[in-house]
């Protein structure tokens, strides 16, 4: 992995493929293992989560329902502090199990907004899973049951994350080269 350049910035490797395919295969067990004998619905919350979502799965051994919901509150390499709803959800989600699949949990705020939504619905449980946690970042009360890795409060780009809608598809995640 080298130094890439992404519009007007540039990254540096930082979270190798290898070490993304460890963190996920951990967390699907711990999912495999808690949810044992039921049939959550897990819903990934696009964009950002569809690479880790879609590896996420791979690992589950329960018979499980999948659905995403799509909320944004990035521009550029800050978030803008709103949360806007772009595209809902369609399931009944009275009484059942949530496990809410984010790429990265950093101030909380669409977590948050997300989270109240899903309540709203009546569901049995909420569970949050995420591939990167920037404690130093989070300022919600919210827990967050799964974590991939704990990252530094710093900009990270690749594996699903973007900056300006660019750079999704690198199969390791970068920083920000300051």
């Amino acid at each position: 992995m080298e130094i890439i350049t992404v519009k007007d910035k540039q990254f540096k490797p930082f979270i190798s493929e290898a070490e993304l395919r460890d963190a996920i295969g951990q967390v699907a067990q711990k999912i495999n293992n808690d949810y044992q004998g039921k049939s959550p619905l897990f819903l990934g919350v696009l964009n950002g989560s569809f690479m880790f979502f879609s590896d996420l799965l791979k690992g589950i051994d329960l018979v499980c329902e999948v659905s995403f919901v799509k909320l944004a509150s990035y521009e550029g390499t800050s978030s803008t502090g709103k949360v806007e709803e772009l595209i809902g959800l369609n399931e009944d989600l009275t009484g059942r199990d949530i496990i809410l699949v984010e790429d990265i949990v950093d101030t909380g705020n669409t977590l948050e907004k997300l989270y109240q939504m899903l309540l709203d619905k009546n569901p049995a449980s909420i569970k949050i899973a995420t591939l990167l946690f920037k404690p130093e970042a989070y300022h919600k009360t919210y827990p967050i049951d799964y974590v991939g890795k704990e990252i530094p409060n710093a900009f990270v780009l690749g594996f699903g994350l973007d900056y300006d809608g660019l750079a999704r598809n690198l199969s390791s995640i970068y920083v920000l080269n300051e």
